[in-house]
């Protein structure tokens, strides 16, 4: 159901009763709210586990009240979209936990210290996805030029989203992690990636993937996404 609304109402975003509020390049729309059918598999268990494990690692040493006001400091120069599109700022904890739940994902160290660097890493425009069931991999292309791609400590995490019928022209959710292209100082990944795919791939199906990009001093990009491409022979 699209809706337009007005009465000092510019827009909504989220669910309220039974209904989600989201927006798409159509303009506004409403639909019935779904709740996922199983809310404790084992990842999202796992998922749950590691941001409260984050959140008491905020508390406790080696943080200090030095090291939390650095993340705070990083935050207040950091703008943010939030779901309607309106700039905002988090607060440094919001950030300490999005950057380090990504860094452990990725097989990275834990990052404590604030980042020095007052920024956002760029996105990757040269990020593309595809996929065939015969090889049953994900390939990825990167921009090789990019600064994190020799740099120890370094990823860029790749996450696919559960494959639709061709037909299907959005998807928001859901996601899993298919892994981390890793960056090294001495021998630094080039040429396409290969990961082995979260999801079963079926010839003609639609993929979206998209990617985050994180530095060895705990700064992480935004999400970007490639054009979502159909599953080959």
């Amino acid at each position: 159901m699209l809706v337009k609304y007005g009465g000092g109402i510019v827009g909504a975003s989220g669910s309220i009763a039974g209904d989600t509020h989201a927006r798409n390049r159509f303009g506004n729309y409403v639909r019935a709210r779904t709740k996922p059918i199983n809310p404790k598999s084992p990842r999202q268990m796992a998922a749950r586990i590691l941001w409260m494990m984050l959140a008491e690692q905020w508390r406790e040493s080696p943080m200090t009240p030095a090291i939390r006001e650095a993340w705070e400091t990083y935050a207040s120069s950091v703008n943010w979209n939030n779901a309607l599109g309106e700039v905002v700022k988090l607060t440094g904890y919001n950030h300490f936990l999005r950057s380090n739940a990504a860094r452990l994902a990725a097989g990275l160290e834990m990052v404590t210290a604030g980042p020095p660097d007052l920024g956002l890493p760029n996105a990757d425009p040269d990020f593309v996805v595809s996929a065939s069931v015969a090889a049953a991999k994900l390939s990825v292309v990167f921009d090789e030029s990019l600064d994190w791609v020799n740099e120890d400590e370094a990823a860029m995490v790749i996450y696919m989203g559960r494959p639709q019928n061709p037909s299907r022209n959005f998807f928001a959710s859901p996601y899993r992690l298919a892994g981390a292209i890793l960056g090294d100082s001495v021998s630094a990944p080039s040429g396409a990636q290969e990961f082995d795919p979260p999801f079963t791939l079926v010839e003609g199906q639609k993929v979206w993937c998209r990617a985050r990009i994180v530095r060895a001093d705990a700064r992480i990009s935004t999400v970007f996404g490639c054009d979502p491409f159909a599953v080959a022979s």
